[in-house]
């Protein structure tokens, strides 16, 4: 199951990249078309999003279990692996809202956008701040569950790649908000 997990994480951290390029340059007016292929992107991740929780999920009761069975919990030399299990609840709870609230309505053929005013901003740059932490607490396993043996190299390399975008998708967001705020 862990492999599968793995496989399933390594497409979610494509379609991640791919989706916060083509909605940062959307939402700064770079590249107003592709609606479509955004929306048939973003629909796929969240389909593998739901099955990686899903594992997630079941992954940790597995472990409340053991840690039952064993009778001793070790929470203080656990707590990677909480920050991990509490970032992605936190994340797939500020996706929803990010599906939701990017649900618009097509009308005359133009597609009209729900409010984006301070609250939004802050939850999105919350969203970005907390995917941040979830993978960058992950890319480790990851790689080690795909069988990627020098860690180091690649996973800062990932990590910096990663960064970069969530950086860029955070400042599209503060630039969605002032060009909202304009009009």
């Amino acid at each position: 199951m862990r492999k599968i997990n793995a496989v399933i994480s390594s497409s979610i951290l494509v379609l991640f990249a791919i989706h916060g390029v083509i909605g940062g340059f959307q939402l700064a007016g770079i590249y107003p078309g592709g609606v479509r292929v955004l929306k048939m992107l973003a629909r796929l991740m969240l389909t593998l999003i739901l099955v990686h929780g899903a594992i997630g999920i079941r992954l940790t009761i597995d472990t409340l279990y053991a840690m039952k069975k064993a009778g001793v919990s070790y929470w203080k030399d656990n707590r990677l692996f909480w920050a991990r299990r509490i970032s992605g609840f936190a994340v797939f709870f500020l996706i929803l809202f990010h599906v939701i609230l990017f649900l618009g309505t097509e009308a005359d053929g133009a597609y009209r956008l729900r409010l984006f005013a301070m609250p939004q901003l802050l939850l999105h740059l919350l969203l970005v701040a907390v995917t941040a932490l979830h993978v960058i607490a992950n890319v480790r396993p990851v790689l080690i569950a795909c069988g990627i043996r020098s860690l180091k190299e690649i996973a800062a390399e990932l990590i910096a790649v990663l960064c970069v975008i969530l950086v860029f998708a955070g400042a599209m967001f503060v630039l969605y908000y002032f060009r909202w705020m304009a009009v």
